[in-house]
């Protein structure tokens, strides 16, 4: 079923084409949850972190929005591209912004006794 798909509707030059779309959704991702966590730092520590919060929270949508419309065009295919970019940015941001006690006790549990 899926093979069907793949060869009635997207071929590889299609997925090549999608490319651009995937590393764009990426860097939307990476603006996104990078702004996200640097809010965070920065509200916390701020006598007014309601403004932060909000004034982040429409900045890191709008320009979302903006460059999802801009990149798909309307597109499925092309969305789907641009949101498994944004997803991916969002697991790279996660893992690179945990604390660094969360990332050794990870790491002991991995080596046998």
């Amino acid at each position: 079923m899926i093979d069907q798909i793949l060869d009635n509707d997207i071929t590889y030059s299609q997925i090549l084409f999608l490319l651009p779309v995937l590393l764009g959704g990426v860097v939307l991702g990476l603006i996104f949850f990078a702004g996200l966590c640097w809010t965070v730092r920065r509200g916390i520590k701020s006598a007014h972190p309601a403004v932060w919060f909000f004034s982040s929270f429409l900045l890191r949508t709008t320009i979302a929005l903006i460059g999802i419309y801009l990149l798909t065009d309307g597109q499925w295919p092309r969305l789907l591209a641009c949101m498994l970019g944004f997803i991916g940015a969002r697991i790279i941001v996660i893992t690179k912004t945990r604390p660094a006690a969360d990332r050794a006790e990870k790491q002991e549990a991995g080596h046998a006794p």
